[in-house]
């Protein structure tokens, strides 16, 4: 939960939709985004050029009138040229299903997605 003077304390309600999900975390105290988790039972491959959809197992409840960014994991980005296919991407206030994230592998090589990975960061 973040605080605004002008708009007071923002509240995000995070719902596991499967089991196994992870919920998004912020992984340092300074960084700007938290992480979204790969919720897979077994590795993915995208192959060069290839994107999916790769659900994250939690949906999120927004105040009105505000949207969390989807962006690419600059690691992912620089490493193996795998970037999120609509970056940004939008989660507007009224959507309350599962969040996936759409991946494309840039990269010239077979990239491998393994379970619970970091794939993507919300801002």
């Amino acid at each position: 939960m973040g605080e605004f003077p002008e708009r007071g304390p923002v509240r995000i309600e995070v719902k596991k939709v499967r089991t196994s999900a992870q919920l998004p975390r912020y992984m340092s105290p300074e960084a700007a985004g938290m992480d979204f988790f790969a919720c897979l039972d077994t590795p993915t491959t995208l192959e060069p050029g290839e994107w999916k959809a790769i659900p994250t197992g939690v949906a999120l409840a927004l105040p009105p009138g505000w949207e969390i960014q989807i962006r690419p994991r600059s690691g992912l980005a620089l490493k193996h040229g795998v970037t999120l296919l609509n970056s940004p991407g939008t989660i507007d206030s009224d959507y309350r299903g599962e969040i996936k994230i759409i991946l494309i592998n840039l990269g010239k090589g077979p990239f491998t997605i393994q379970p619970y990975m970091r794939i993507a960061q919300g801002i």
